[in-house]
């Protein structure tokens, strides 16, 4: 029997209001690749650890200035 992950997964919306994002833009990165996600059906979901790696991978404002 396989093992069960009972993480949450989160949605576009909720990946966009942690962003401070449009869900469209959300929608793109995720259509394009630059954040990983899956699909379940027709719907995408983020896992809490690929939005973390996204978040580590983007230029932090705060250094370039």
């Amino acid at each position: 029997m396989a093992a069960v992950n009972h993480e949450r997964l989160l949605t576009p919306e909720e990946v966009a209001d942690r962003l401070r994002i449009s869900r469209l833009t959300v929608m793109q990165y995720l259509r394009k690749g630059k954040l990983r996600g899956l699909k379940v059906g027709r719907l995408w979901r983020v896992r809490r650890e690929d939005l973390e790696a996204f978040l580590e991978a983007c230029p932090k404002k705060a250094e370039q200035l």
